[in-house]
């Protein structure tokens, strides 16, 4: 019995051993095949190269007309007739109503007799006072008569000034009984029709001129970029005040003529941190109508040798955005870059990057820096 256990002891034994030796054979032959490099990361390339872009950005506005008046009633009065036709063009100067003009032609008349009296009493005072002072100088007449006479022709003299400011000003009421355009422009409705009593002020109508249109539009608080280059704009002593700018239509098409931002709010609004802005368009056919919601677009700036990457070559280094290129011995570079704007879909690179250069495009994710790679785009990159 003792023999038996002595045999199975001896076999437990040399398997034990056995199982050692092969675990130490297996992690002799780990050890060596962890000194190995590992192989080259695949990777796709494309090589840079410089063009020329323009980073354009959009904004919504509304059209104004250039000049837009209301037309007011100036003297009040029966409404008696309109002169134009309502979404007309009219010219500076042309009568667009007719207020009953018979009250004030009856003030006209009254005025002028008013002045014909006046100017009657200062001729009989003036002749007084020069009768008077001649006796006075005689010793003929007091100096009592001699002040009087003195009054009277000052105080003829003050009518005859008020008589004819109150005829000139009622002619001038009279003559606003025709209702003009104040400037060229398109007429709106009317605003109170004919037979109604106005009064000074009442707003008859509008009129807009509409060659040329303005577009206000505003930049908003996060684009700090087209801000700092508004407030460029407006400086006195800046040579390209006047941006130029392009209307989009709200069907997505371009306007045909081009503007330009003739202003620039030096001032942010501190509720919505906004600029104002204002772009001016000609219009010469009248195809903008005031009113109209459009987009506004501004090329900010153009960069003559841009370097553009798809977003995606663009990764996140311990130094921040990064990029990788690959070295004439197939290693990986890591490579530190300045993001501009995007431009299209595409990321503006403003410094990192060289004309001619193999950027990364593909297989970047897990690489690193002097990792060895592996181009597969068939592009010999050793040069």
């Amino acid at each position: 019995m003792k023999y038996a256990l002595s045999q199975h002891a001896f076999r437990a034994s040399a398997r034990g051993l056995g199982l050692a030796v092969a675990t130490l054979m297996l992690a002799a032959c780990g050890q060596e095949g962890g000194n190995q490099s590992p192989p080259p990361s695949p990777v796709t390339t494309a090589t840079v190269e410089t063009e020329r872009a323009a980073h354009r950005v959009e904004y919504p506005g509304r059209l104004h007309g250039a000049t837009e008046v209301a037309v007011r009633a100036r003297v009040s009065g029966i409404l008696e007739s309109r002169e134009y036709e309502e979404g007309t063009a009219v010219e500076a100067g042309q009568t667009l109503f007719q207020i009953e003009p018979g009250p004030y032609e009856d003030q006209v008349k009254s005025a002028e007799a008013e002045l014909a009296s006046a100017q009657a009493q200062t001729l009989r005072t003036e002749r007084e006072w020069e009768r008077v002072s001649g006796l006075f100088e005689r010793d003929a007449v007091s100096e009592r008569e001699r002040d009087q006479a003195r009054a009277d022709h000052r105080a003829a003299v003050a009518r005859l000034e008020a008589a004819e400011s109150a005829l000139s000003n009622a002619r001038r009421e009279l003559r606003y009984t025709r209702v003009e355009a104040p400037v060229s422009g398109i007429t709106s409705m009317e605003a109170i029709t004919e037979g109604n009593l106005v009064d000074m002020g009442t707003v008859l109508t509008h009129v807009v001129q509409h060659d040329p249109v303005q577009v206000y539009f505003s930049l908003p608080e996060e684009d700090a970029t087209a801000q700092r280059l508004a407030r460029k704009a407006q400086k006195d002593d800046d040579a390209d005040s006047e941006r130029e700018a392009t209307l989009i239509r709200r069907d997505g098409s371009e306007y045909e003529q081009g503007g330009v931002v003739d202003f620039a709010d030096r001032r942010i609004d501190p509720m919505t941190g906004s600029v104002q802005m204002r772009a001016t368009f000609p219009n010469p056919d009248g195809e903008l109508i005031p009113g109209q919601f459009v987009r506004v677009r501004l090329t900010l700036k153009t960069y003559e040798n841009a370097i553009l990457v798809q977003p995606t070559a663009v990764g996140e280094g311990a130094e921040g955005p990064q990029v990788f290129t690959v070295s004439s011995d197939n290693t990986a570079q890591a490579r530190k870059v300045t993001l501009g704007p995007m431009i299209g879909d595409q990321q503006l690179i403003l410094d990192g990057l060289n004309e001619g250069d193999q950027l990364v495009i593909n297989g970047q994710v897990a690489l690193r820096d002097e990792a060895p790679v592996q181009v597969t785009n068939g592009e010999n990159q050793g040069g």
